[in-house]
């Protein structure tokens, strides 16, 4: 497996500090909004790396933090008329709803930065005994020229820098620090802001402490994996680098994964064009399995362009897994028992493009996580099952373990990335107006849901048969006014639900 490190700016051999074990952090939500589609683009690409770590046998501690304290915060309360605690318990709240929404699993472990102050003051306060951090009326900075390596993550000659800092802390800021440079690791307290005790006065943390006092005490370190947007390489995670590996003496991570922005109709996403989306409102109105199969068509590290069309490609693409993947299972379920024994013959035609399948899709996600080749194999798989089903091989005997096992593989590699299968059908899933029906258009005499929809599809071919295309259009209408289309295979008709 080789990944993309930013910090290198190639791609190398993924090696653990522990057989088997991965040790991963991503940085998570500043809660004082809801998130925007793209933030959860971000989110989404990293839990598919999970996904396929674990897939491929690695333990992995996934650790994401959530930034619950914060000038964004703190001004959203005051402008609301409430504290910022209410205000960061809504959209926590909130932003676990959405990762759930898209089927992003729970981290192993999510803390949250008013719980683990004391870390953050244990890591300042060894920042400032290496000589590394200074106070200075309450605030405490970073100094950022105490460590030469400072830049090395993003590129930047630190002599052509200037302060991208984002905690600013008033009109003399700047004339506190030592050096423009330098960034706020504890920022006195304001009158009316949360804040807690500390060495050096009452006061809350900086935002880049946060995650070097998280990331260290639940992981250790070297991490094996810190990701995060390509926004936050430049301050935040530059700067986590410095604090952390100041204060430790250690590397602080193997491999910085980061993914690439979100565009809206090719367009920067932004509040003042009018094309900002908040995820929550995305998946009110389109399939979370939609939403994925999208992102999951451009690598996570390049730019991903969403718009409607695309989400409509999407939406298509996914109803042709599902459809392949229920006329499998149906075509296995009409198909004889097989005898005992592996499949032979033609039929292992299909179970040979499975297994080929899975094998590119491998190579693939080994490649730097590279979805959108692993969604060409799983599609070329989809192709070899359809030219399969249209076979005379498709209903025999021994066909129906390969049938069976090409809906298992599709349905294993969808899995890898997240992405969920519609709910099979079930006879009990058909509704009692079916049993009217087919009393009216095929003389069924029976209450059997199932039965009646066999006697309509029997009353259907004889129609066709007859060339009586009336009592045929008759089964054909009424069933589609129930919700229901028919679709002829190569092993017969069945009824499936339009949705």
């Amino acid at each position: 497996m080789r990944v993309y490190n930013t910090a290198t700016r190639t791609k190398e051999e993924f090696i653990t500090r522990e057989p088997n074990k991965v040790a991963m952090y991503v940085c998570g939500p500043t809660v004082y909004n809801y998130i925007h589609i793209g933030n959860a683009r971000t989110f989404l690409s990293f839990d598919v790396i999970r996904r396929y770590l674990e897939y491929r046998g690695y333990e992995v501690t996934f650790v994401q933090n959530v930034t619950d304290v914060d000038d964004k915060i703190i001004n959203r309360a005051n402008e609301e008329g409430r504290s910022a605690s209410e205000v960061a318990v809504e959209y926590t709240e909130a932003f676990i709803d959405v990762m759930r929404g898209l089927n992003i699993e729970d981290p192993t472990i999510r803390p949250k930065a008013t719980e683990e102050i004391p870390s953050m003051i244990e890591l300042i306060e060894g920042l400032i005994g290496g000589g590394h951090a200074y106070e200075q009326d309450g605030d405490v900075y970073f100094s950022v020229r105490s460590f030469p390596s400072y830049g090395k993550l993003s590129g930047r000659d630190i002599d052509e820098m200037r302060g991208g800092e984002r905690d600013l802390h008033g009109g003399n800021f700047e004339d506190r620090k030592q050096d423009p440079l330098d960034f706020a690791l504890w920022k006195a307290a304001k009158p009316g802001e949360p804040s807690w005790d500390s060495p050096w006065g009452k006061g809350r943390p900086g935002w880049h402490i946060e995650c070097s006092a998280m990331s260290s005490k639940y992981l250790g370190l070297p991490l094996d994996i810190h990701g995060g947007g390509n926004d936050l390489v430049f301050p935040h995670h530059e700067n986590e680098v410095a604090q952390s590996e100041a204060s430790s003496g250690n590397t602080f991570a193997n491999y910085w994964l980061h993914g690439g922005m979100l565009l809206i109709d090719s367009e920067k996403m932004s509040k003042s064009e009018g094309n900002f989306l908040f995820a929550r409102d995305v998946l009110e109105s389109h399939d979370s399995n939609v939403v994925r199969l999208l992102m999951l068509q451009t690598h996570y590290r390049s730019p991903l362009d969403y718009s409607l069309d695309r989400l409509k490609e999407a939406a298509r693409s996914y109803e042709r897994i599902a459809t392949a993947v229920r006329n499998l299972e149906w075509m296995a379920s009409q198909a004889a028992d097989p005898s005992s024994g592996p499949v032979e013959g033609d039929a292992s035609v299909l179970v040979d493009a499975c297994d080929t399948a899975r094998e590119r899709f491998i190579a693939e996600m080994d490649d730097d996580f590279n979805t959108a080749g692993a969604l060409g194999a799983l599609f070329s798989l989809i192709g070899d099952a359809n030219t399969f089903m249209a076979s005379e091989y498709g209903s025999n005997e021994m066909g129906k373990q390969a049938l069976k096992y090409a809906a298992n593989t599709i349905g294993e590699l969808l899995g890898v990335l997240g992405v969920n299968l519609p709910e099979s059908e079930t006879d009990d899933s058909w509704p009692r107006e079916v049993v009217e029906l087919a009393m009216r258009v095929a003389a069924y005499v029976g209450d059997d849901t199932a039965e009646a929809v066999d006697a309509l599809l029997a009353t259907r071919a004889s129609a066709r048969a007859e060339k009586d295309w009336a009592r045929a259009d008759a089964v054909r209408d009424g069933l589609s006014d129930l919700g229901f289309t028919i679709e002829d295979t190569a092993s017969g008709a069945r009824v499936v639900y339009k949705g």
